[in-house]
C-alpha cells in the first residue's frame, strides 16, 4: 500500500494529523538506523550540565536519551558537575563563594560543601534518574579507585581547584563491559589525598580521551558555537581542529565558551573521533545530535 493511501480509510478530520506525525517518526527512525548501528559497541562520554540539570522535563529528557543510548548498544558515560546546586548550598551555610577566571576560588569549608553535593546528592539523583527509565547506572566520583588524579590547578592562586592529572580508567572498564552506565561526580584526589574541585567539561574530555571514546558530548546553555553570538543562524554546524583554533585566536569564540571549545580541542588531540557542543535546553538533544544527519549543535573533528 502506498504512503498516499495509508490513511485513506480514516476520517478526514484525523488523517492529516495522523499521517503528519506518523510521517516524521517513521523519517526520524529511518534515518537514526546507521547510526544506531555505527554505534553500536562504541563509547560516548556525556558531560551533563547548565538547564537540563535543574528543569524536571529535561532531565526526564537527558535520562531517556542516555537509557535509549545504552539500550541500542552504544556504551553511554556520564560526567556532571552541578554549580547551581553548590550555589544554593553555599547560600544556606552563608558560605560566600568567589570566582575567579571562570573558577569557583575553593577553601576547605566551600571543598567539604561541593564534594557533599556532587557525590552525596546529585550524584545519585542522576543515577535514580537513569535507574527509573529502565537502564542500569553505577554512581562514582574521581576519588573512588583514584579514578581522577589531581594536580592544583594553576600555582594553585584558586584553592582547591585541580585539573587532571591522570585518568585511571580500569576503574571503570568493569562497569561498561558489564553494561552499567558510569555517571561519575568531578571531585578528585592528589596523590597525597588532598580533595580537588575539578572542571567537569574537563574531567569528561580527559575520561573520554582515557577510555578511547567515540565522542565527546558536553550539554551547554547555548546552540553550540555561533560566528554572531546574537544571530542563531551562524551556527557552526561541524568545524575541524585548525578552524576551531582560528576561530578562538580571532575572538569568535569567547567567554565561557573558549574553556569548553579547549575542552573539545584536547580530547580530540589524544584520539578521541568527534566533539559536540549542543544546548541541552532543548528536549532530546543527545538523540538529535547523535542520530540524525544535520544534528543540532557544532560537531568538531580532527579531520574532514
Amino acid at each position: 500500500m502506498g504512503p498516499n493511501n495509508f490513511h485513506s480509510s480514516m476520517p478526514n478530520n484525523s488523517s492529516n494529523k495522523y499521517e503528519n506525525n506518523d510521517s516524521i517518526r517513521v523519517s526520524v527512525l529511518s534515518e537514526a538506523l546507521p547510526y544506531i548501528q555505527k554505534f553500536a559497541g562504541r563509547r560516548i562520554v556525556i558531560k551533563y550540565g547548565g538547564s537540563a540539570m535543574s528543569n524536571k522535563n529535561l532531565k526526564e529528557a537527558v535520562f531517556r536519551d542516555i537509557a535509549l543510548l545504552s539500550s541500542v548498544g552504544a556504551h553511554p558515560v556520564v560526567v556532571h558537575g552541578g554549580g547551581p546546586e553548590i550555589n544554593q548550598w553555599l547560600k544556606k551555610l552563608e558560605i560566600d563563594s568567589e570566582f575567579r577566571d571562570g573558577l569557583r576560588v575553593t577553601n576547605s569549608e566551600t571543598m567539604d560543601v561541593v564534594a557533599m553535593v556532587l557525590t552525596g546528592r546529585v550524584n545519585k539523583q542522576i543515577v535514580n534518574g537513569i535507574n527509573n527509565v529502565g537502564a542500569s547506572s553505577v554512581g562514582i566520583c574521581g576519588i573512588d579507585g583514584r579514578l581522577l588524579e589531581a594536580r592544583p590547578w594553576g600555582n594553585g592562586s584558586h584553592g582547591l581547584v585541580g585539573e587532571v592529572a591522570k585518568v585511571n580508567s580500569e576503574v571503570i572498564e568493569p562497569l561498561i563491559a558489564k553494561g552499567y552506565i558510569p555517571v561519575i561526580s568531578s571531585v578528585a584526589s592528589s596523590d597525597k589525598g588532598v580533595t580537588y574541585n575539578i572542571n567537569a567539561d574537563t574531567a569528561a574530555g580527559e575520561i573520554a580521551a582515557a577510555i578511547g571514546a567515540e565522542k565527546l558530548i558536553l550539554l551547554t546553555d547555548t546552540l553550540g558555537i555561533l560566528r554572531d553570538q546574537n544571530d542563531p543562524l551562524t551556527l557552526l554546524q561541524h568545524v575541524r581542529l585548525p578552524e576551531v583554533r582560528e576561530l578562538i585566536d580571532q575572538g569568535v569564540v569567547n567567554g565561557g565558551m573558549t574553556p569548553k571549545t579547549e575542552c573539545c580541542i584536547r580530547a580530540l588531540a589524544q584520539g578521541v573521533t568527534a566533539a559536540h557542543i549542543i544546548d541541552g535546553r532543548i528536549p532530546h538533544a543527545l538523540l538529535l545530535e547523535v542520530f540524525t544527519d544535520k544534528g543540532i549543535g557544532t560537531m568538531i573533528t580532527g579531520r574532514g
